[in-house]
């Protein structure tokens, strides 16, 4: 009776580390303590997704679900006024004055989360990147089903410690007056060693710059400049990305409610925080002990 339950748990597991698909959902978070406006935008060769730009309250969660294959960007606008129309702007990320992006990217700086889902089996690859500048701190951070799921983001206020010539300053979105974005020397200053592009078009003569060290080391896994892909760039498989605006930050407890995200939802993006914060790779737990038990039990 012992052996057979052991060949069921072995096949279970064995089915369980390497399906042959999986949907995808991308449970976005607002931590910050004001609305923001998520925006969602497509990459060549894949439909928009269910929801392309929103407004989320303080506290307050959304899931959206993807399909396989899926490949995009996602970011948080900030300091938006709408019509009944859904016609406006926003001082940070907008996207063509509409609050529904519909294949509108956003405007630079602002923090962008980057993904391409990997068809039945095969993997996943992400990346949170401020190439284009910095609006929020933001996280994400899969639940996998096999491979080395990450958390990875940027949890620092770059705005903070942004040099004064990347500045913008504004006067909404819960900064009355502060700087609400900081750009990119490339969005600032449009030449091509900032740009990666012209004759620096290349990993050889396009390097990191001083103001991209700046990015990285306030956010050691984000994507600083074009290039800075061997730190920056994470792949699994998951079931769900959590991704999190303004993740340190104590924000109302509604999250807990049917609208918001749950308890442990909560605990599980803290951890998250404190993983990104450091530019150490935690490595998957749970498929390192199943991997452990299906060991011991064939051998």
């Amino acid at each position: 009776m012992a052996a057979k339950y052991s060949r069921i748990f072995i096949n279970l597991a064995i089915f369980s580390l390497f399906p042959r698909t999986f949907p995808c959902t991308f449970t976005i978070t607002n931590n910050c303590p004001f609305t923001i406006w998520p925006g969602t935008l497509a990459g060549s060769g894949t439909p928009q997704l269910p929801a392309t730009g929103f407004q989320l309250d303080s506290g307050k969660s959304i899931g959206i679900p993807t399909s396989p294959g899926w490949s995009g960007r996602i970011w948080a606008r900030t300091g938006c006024q709408f019509d009944q129309l859904g016609i406006g702007k926003c001082l940070t990320g907008d996207c063509g004055g509409r609050l529904e992006c519909d294949g509108t990217g956003a405007t630079p700086p602002a923090s962008l989360f980057e993904i391409t889902l990997g068809k039945g089996s095969d993997r996943d690859f992400y990346d949170v990147s401020i190439v284009d500048g910095y609006n929020l701190p933001l996280i994400a951070s899969p639940a996998g089903v096999y491979g080395d799921c990450n958390a990875t983001g940027c949890v620092s206020d770059i705005n903070m410690g942004c040099p004064k010539e990347l500045q913008v300053v504004g006067g909404e979105g819960g900064r009355e007056g502060g700087v609400v974005a900081c750009k990119s020397a490339c969005d600032a200053f449009g030449l091509d060693e900032y740009c990666c592009s012209g004759e620096f078009a290349n990993p050889t003569t396009c390097r990191p710059s001083f103001y991209s060290a700046v990015f990285k080391r306030a956010c050691p896994r984000a994507y600083s400049y074009a290039f800075d892909d061997g730190t920056s760039t994470f792949t699994c498989k998951a079931y769900d990305y959590a991704i999190v605006f303004c993740p340190t930050l104590h924000g109302p407890k509604k999250s807990d409610s049917a609208n918001g995200s749950p308890r442990n939802q909560r605990h599980r993006n803290e951890a998250a925080s404190a993983a990104v914060s450091s530019s150490y790779i935690v490595r998957p737990f749970a498929a390192s002990i199943m991997l452990f038990v299906i060991s011991s039990l064939l051998f």
